[in-house]
C-alpha cells in the first residue's frame, strides 16, 4: 500500500490525503487509478464530485444504546461502522451529533452496487446514541471535525478487536455532506446524517485470509469523548425485536393521549 501510495502521489503531485473531492487533482488521481486498474466504486464517492448518499434506515425503525442490533441471517461476511451522525432539523440547519453505528453486509454490497439497500437496511441494522448533543458554545461542528471515534468489538468466544475512525482524515467535510444530501431532496422532519468512517477491519477471526466478520452476541462498544459511548449486541436480524412502532402507531399513539389538537 505504501508502495502503491508513493508512486501515485509520483504521478499526481503532492498528497493523496490532501486531495478535495471533486476538484482537478481528485480527477488526475482518479485517472492514476484507472491506468493502474486500481479504481473502485468505493473510490469513486471518496474523491469524486458526488458522495455516497443512502437512506440507512426508514423513521422510527433505528435502535437505540444497549439493543440488539442486527445482521441478515444470511450474511456470511459482515462488520460494524463506527460513525458520528448529524441532526439536521426541517430547515437544513445542522443542530446536534451523536453516535451511530452503520451495520454493513460487506458480502452483499461487495457482490453488486445494486445490493446497498439489502446490504444497508434490515431490522434493527442501524443504531444512533446514547444522547443527542446540541450544538453550543462548548460543542460546535469543529469538535466533530477532529473528534476520535473509537471502537472495540468482544466475542464469546474471547475475540477481541480494536479500531479507531479519526473524522480528521474524513475525504468530505460533514456540511458539504449536508448539502449534498438537501441538494436535490427535502426533509421536513429533518433526518439524522451518517458521516461515514475509515474504519476497516482486516484482523482475521478465523481462517487466515478472510479478515473480520461478526458472530452472534458479539459486543459493540463505539466511543467518543464527547459524545458518550454507545453500545449493542449483534443478533440476526430475525431474531432482533420486530419493528413495529411506524408513523400509524405514533399517531394512533398521539391521538390516544388528546396531544393531536385539529385547527378550527
Amino acid at each position: 500500500a505504501s508502495a502503491i501510495r508513493e508512486r501515485l502521489e509520483a504521478r499526481v503531485g503532492g498528497s493523496i490525503r490532501g486531495v478535495v473531492p471533486g476538484t482537478p487533482e481528485a480527477a488526475a488521481l482518479k485517472q492514476a487509478l484507472i491506468d493502474d486498474g486500481l479504481w473502485s466504486q468505493y473510490l469513486e464517492v471518496a474523491i469524486g464530485p458526488d458522495a455516497e448518499v443512502f437512506t440507512k434506515a426508514p423513521v422510527l425503525a433505528t435502535v437505540g444504546a444497549d439493543a440488539d442490533i442486527g445482521i441478515r441471517s444470511d450474511s456470511t461476511w459482515n462488520n460494524p461502522e463506527p460513525e458520528i451522525a448529524l441532526l439536521v432539523d426541517n430547515r437544513g440547519k445542522t443542530v446536534g451529533a451523536m453516535l451511530g453505528n452503520d451495520v454493513n453486509l460487506r458480502d452483499f454490497e461487495g457482490r453488486s452496487a445494486l445490493l446497498l439497500g439489502k446490504a444497508k437496511d434490515n431490522n434493527a441494522s442501524c443504531s444512533l446514541g446514547p444522547l443527542v448533543r446540541l450544538f453550543d458554545d462548548s460543542f460546535t461542528i469543529d469538535d466533530v471535525r477532529t473528534a476520535q471515534v473509537a471502537l472495540r468489538i468482544e466475542g464469546e468466544d474471547g475475540y477481541v478487536l480494536e479500531g479507531a475512525s479519526n473524522m480528521a482524515e474524513i475525504s468530505r467535510d460533514p456540511l458539504d455532506l449536508v448539502r449534498q444530501t438537501l441538494s436535490e431532496h427535502q426533509y421536513p422532519d429533518g433526518f439524522a446524517l451518517f458521516l461515514g468512517t475509515l474504519f476497516a477491519p482486516v484482523q482475521d477471526r478465523d481462517d487466515p485470509g478472510r479478515g473480520f466478520t461478526h458472530k452472534i452476541n458479539d459486543i459493540v462498544s463505539i466511543e467518543s469523548a464527547k459524545l458518550g459511548r454507545l453500545v449493542n449486541r449483534v443478533v440476526t436480524s430475525r431474531d432482533a425485536a420486530p419493528w413495529q412502532t411506524g408513523i400509524g402507531a405514533l399517531m394512533t399513539n398521539l391521538a390516544q393521549r388528546g396531544l393531536l389538537e385539529t385547527k378550527k
